[in-house]
């Protein structure tokens, strides 16, 4: 008998000090150095997307992937990458902690057009008011220490 699993995983992180340093000009070269390394752990990557001063990213995680060892690595290895390239002067890191959501497979579709749309999404509501709700919305308790 076969083992089967789907665990999909709606990332969320910021940039140190939520500083707008992620131009769009070149964020697709981030994302494509994020789907590698996503790609590297046998994982499947829907969707990154974000604005300057965070991003969101849908993937299944294969089971042999830890995720806070992923997103330890994933953030160490896109801090470094970013400095090595220098496309995002103003970039000095990523902020520490992040938000993981899991997700049922019936909300992917919603959940790729919600990421898909940040840009558009972000000209209404500020990155600490839509990381609130998703927080809230997973039934998680804020500390409010993280939240200025």
């Amino acid at each position: 008998m076969s083992s089967y699993r789907q665990l999909l995983y709606h990332l969320v992180f910021r940039t140190k000090h939520s500083i707008p340093s992620l131009v769009r000009d070149h964020s697709e070269q981030l994302y494509s150095y994020i789907s590698g390394i996503i790609r590297n752990k046998n994982s499947h990557l829907y969707i990154v997307n974000g604005t300057e001063n965070h991003l969101h990213i849908l993937t299944d995680l294969h089971p042999s992937v830890a995720l806070a060892d992923f997103m330890r690595e994933l953030k160490a290895s896109t801090s470094k990458w970013v400095k090595e390239k220098g496309i995002f002067p103003l970039f000095d890191g990523w902020a520490e902690g992040y938000g993981s959501f899991t997700c049922s497979y019936y909300d992917l579709g919603y959940l790729v057009e919600y990421i898909r749309n940040q840009h558009e999404h972000h000209k209404k509501k500020s990155f600490e008011d839509e990381y609130r709700s998703l927080i809230q919305i997973a039934g998680i308790k804020i500390d409010e220490q993280y939240f200025p």
